[in-house]
């Protein structure tokens, strides 16, 4: 792409109602756009980093089983009624229509796929399933606030997981765990598993993965030495103790942000519901339930508090919304900008997502404006670098300079 013919621009200064590093940072590099308080659009490079957070999380899901739908997100009210959530849920947006029905923003799935999934799972035979969606949420947030991590609506992966035993939901507990750590890792990411309350979703334990992070609203202690966690709010433990699982660490507090979550839902929404299959012996039985969900948005507002530095955001290679930051310093060098052109030209036929900064500006407002927008390889095409028959390379995330020449440049991108 052409940054000339990118119709958003940076901006020099954050916006004065904004608090939260991701916010400020996705607003002046052009990422997002704030509709209202925990509203944002997504604009094109936001849009394609998002594109690949859920692509991530998608190629995830499939390779443990999930089958990926499309669910409604306008919900007639009886389903939530019939649960007791109409009443009990107060982040639940209400509508009223002209023809005088109720309707409900999904702020959750479980009242549509329970009923959907209970069409087609008739015998033991059809279980385990696993389903899942990505798509936007809505919820009555009182304080919206930190920026796209914490909104009115908001993109979330949630997938639905239904079993004949509670041991086979723990053995795809277990897998789910591990799919969701390598969607963290491949996003450069370190998540803790923490236990927590289940809150409003179950009475059990549930699972929260956290972040470390100080733009985080958890407080969790954490073991260094294995692999304990657990949230402040349940803690039977402090900071400063031995850790209650190896005994050799010392536990540390930390705040963080939730990027996921595992519910135990057990047979709560299969019995509202009447929802039944036949076991191996001919009799009646609900089948238990698991809730997995990963804030897709949230995930993007993260990487950038992680990573962000004094000069902007820092996006690790699997999620930026190019891999190279191609900047044409032509100063009216013809030469220059041909050779920039061909440049582009080659990178792209070598399948390399490519910004040209092929705009008239000065040197040091592209040079800013490329270290504000984040891209992981920012290549540089001038007089000097002509004369010199090698590219200036400059990786954003480390700083490290180096100089290549076309063939070296394409054989590092893609080998």
């Amino acid at each position: 792409m052409r940054q000339s013919k990118l119709f958003v621009k940076t901006r020099r200064e954050a916006p004065k109602d904004e608090v939260s590093k991701n916010a400020q940072l996705l607003i002046r590099a052009g990422y997002v756009h704030k509709e209202m308080a925990g509203v944002y659009s997504y604009l094109p490079l936001g849009r394609r980093v998002l594109q690949k957070v859920e692509q991530i999380i998608r190629e995830e899901m499939d390779a443990i089983g999930g089958q990926e739908i499309r669910m409604a997100t306008l919900h007639p009210s009886e389903p939530w009624k019939q649960t007791g959530a109409w009443d009990g849920v107060d982040v639940l947006f209400k509508i009223n229509s002209r023809t005088e029905k109720e309707y409900a923003l999904g702020q959750s799935e479980e009242e549509i796929v329970t009923p959907i999934a209970g069409q087609y799972v008739t015998s033991y035979k059809d279980l385990p399933v696993a389903i899942y969606q990505i798509g936007q949420k809505y919820r009555d947030e009182l304080r919206a606030k930190s920026g796209i991590m914490r909104g009115r609506e908001f993109g979330m992966k949630d997938m639905y997981s239904f079993h004949a035993t509670q041991e086979d939901f723990d053995r795809f507990y277990a897998v789910v765990k591990g799919a969701y750590l390598n969607v963290y890792k491949r996003m450069g990411l370190v998540a803790k598993v923490t236990e927590a309350s289940g809150g409003s979703f179950s009475e059990k334990i549930s699972y929260e993965f956290e972040v470390l992070t100080d733009a985080g609203e958890d407080v969790i202690f954490y073991c260094e030495n294995c692999d304990f966690c657990v949230e402040d709010e349940i803690a039977k433990v402090k900071p400063g103790e031995a850790c209650p699982r190896c005994s050799v660490g010392v536990l540390k507090e930390a705040k963080s942000v939730e990027v996921g979550n595992v519910f135990d839902l057990g047979q709560k929404y299969p019995k509202a519901f009447n929802f039944t299959y036949k076991a191996e012996d001919g009799t009646d039985h609900h089948p238990i339930v698991g809730c997995f969900g990963i804030g897709t948005t949230r995930l993007m507002g993260t990487i950038v508090e992680v990573f962000a530095d004094e000069k902007g955001i820092v996006w690790p290679e699997s999620v930026a919304p190019f891999r190279v930051h191609l900047i044409e310093i032509a100063n009216d060098n013809e030469d220059v900008k041909k050779e920039a052109a061909e440049l582009y030209r080659e990178l792209n036929e070598a399948g390399v997502e490519v910004l040209w900064d092929d705009r008239d500006a000065r040197a040091g407002e592209k040079f800013a404006d490329s270290e504000l927008m984040g891209i992981p390889l920012r290549v540089v095409v001038s007089e000097k670098t002509l004369a010199a028959g090698k590219f200036e390379c400059v990786h954003r995330a480390s700083g490290k300079t180096e100089h290549k020449s076309i063939t070296e440049l394409i054989g590092h991108l893609t080998a």
